[in-house]
């Protein structure tokens, strides 16, 4: 049984924290939400939905036969990473003034993802260079359509 940390193991929940934090900072900013609601928002997905990817991810590797320890070992390094890095964009949305929180997270949220896209590269023997570009332009493009769809939710409801 495989116990020892793997990039792979923290890779899908610290990107999926970052991107979605960043996506609902910028998303309910647009929608001019109060900062209860983002930190709402926040802890929501920092534990439902960390929960319910956990756990999808838990039954995954048990319908694929892995071995229940290392199933075990990466459906709690996955729900770890997620909330870590959950938690760090809750922390900046409550101590910051909500114009710099919006700022500060997408800085925040992007160095994150650089920094994990740069280990995965290296990892996979990849040039980091072009992969954290893709990774950092995918990220940008959810962060504007969840802005577009606040501003047209905004403009629908009134």
């Amino acid at each position: 049984m495989k116990l020892a940390p793997s990039i792979g193991n923290f890779s899908y929940g610290g990107t999926a924290a970052i991107v979605t934090s960043m996506s609902l900072i910028v998303g309910f900013d647009a929608a001019t939400a109060s900062k209860a609601t983002v930190l709402t928002g926040l802890l929501i997905v920092a534990i439902a939905d960390n929960l319910t990817d956990s756990l999808s991810i838990h039954m995954y590797q048990e319908s694929e036969r892995i071995d229940g320890g290392s199933a075990f070992h990466a459906t709690l390094s996955n729900f770890a990473s997620r909330l870590g890095m959950s938690l760090s964009f809750v922390a900046l949305v409550l101590f910051l003034p909500a114009s710099a929180a919006v700022v500060i997270s997408i800085v925040w949220g992007l160095l994150l993802l650089s920094a994990l896209t740069y280990l995965i590269a290296r990892h996979s023997g990849r040039s980091p260079v072009p992969e954290i570009a893709k990774h950092l332009l995918t990220a940008m493009a959810v962060m504007l359509m969840s802005k577009a769809i606040s501003y047209l939710i905004v403009e629908w409801t009134q």
